[in-house]
Parts: C-alpha cells; structure tokens; sequence
C-alpha cells in the first residue's frame, strides 16, 4: 500500500482499487522468474482498455531469454510495452511516470511519495501474479478472481 513498502495488506481485504498502470520488472524484480510468472497470467488474455502495462527485463540477458522462451510474444499480444532493460519508471525517470490522482500496481521495490511521478500518484507494490492480474482486470486482483 502507499507509501512505504512495510504498509502492508493481504490482497483479499483490499477493496476494487481500481489502477492506471502495471510495471512488472526493472532491475529489482526483472529476474526470468517474475518475467515467466506474469507471462503466465497475460497468455492469451489483454490488458484492460486504458491500464498501461510495461515490462522491464532486469538484464539484456533476462531480455533474450525471454524471447527465445516465447514471454516476449506473451507481452507484446496483450498489449504490454516491452522496455528496454533498466530502472525505468520506478524512479520516475522515463515511461511510465505517473500523473496526478494515478494509480499503478508495481513489483518494484520502492513506493514512495513521488517516486513514480506526481507526489499525488499511489504505488501500490505486488508480486508478477497479482501486477499481472491487475493490468487485465483493471483493478488491484488475483490470478484465482479473473
């Protein structure tokens, strides 16, 4: 929950918050694991008309393997933006910096006030399943509630 990682919650007594974006990876939490876990959820399925999913191998490595095991063709079908590999929109940097009264679901690591973008955007942090969930429900999810 915003806005410290330690503010937390089980996903089941949160109620429909409802999210703009989804970022899944970046050089924390941009491993082959969470990439494959998330590609898990978004096969043959879309991303919700107006959430914004971007995935962000954490490596160039992470990046080919992900392609030669097919996840890249994953994310590209659903409607994600494939990154290129770096930190990205967690530090607010580039793609994906947040607006105001936007809120995203993330596997970063960091939820700050302002670390996404505008001090008055919310990060909400989560692993691959529930991020991925998310960006094709349009709202804060699980796997087992699509």
């Amino acid at each position: 929950m915003p806005h410290l990682p330690e503010n937390t919650r089980s996903v089941y007594s949160l109620p429909k918050i409802e999210i703009n974006q989804a970022v899944i990876g970046s050089c924390t939490n941009g491993r082959i694991e969470d990439l494959r876990q998330a590609a898990s959820v978004l096969k043959n399925r879309k991303v919700y008309p107006g959430v914004r999913l971007y995935v962000l191998p954490g490596t160039p490595s992470i990046l080919l393997q992900a392609e030669k095991e097919g996840l890249v063709q994953i994310f590209l079908e659903c409607g994600a933006v494939l990154c290129p590999a770096s930190c990205g929109p967690c530090l607010g940097g580039h793609l994906g910096v947040l607006a105001e009264g936007e809120r995203c679901i993330s596997t970063t690591n960091r939820n700050f006030v302002g670390r996404m973008g505008h001090p008055k955007s919310e990060v909400y942090l989560a692993n691959p399943y529930i991020a991925a969930s998310s960006a094709l429900a349009g709202y804060i999810t699980t796997p087992n509630r699509l």
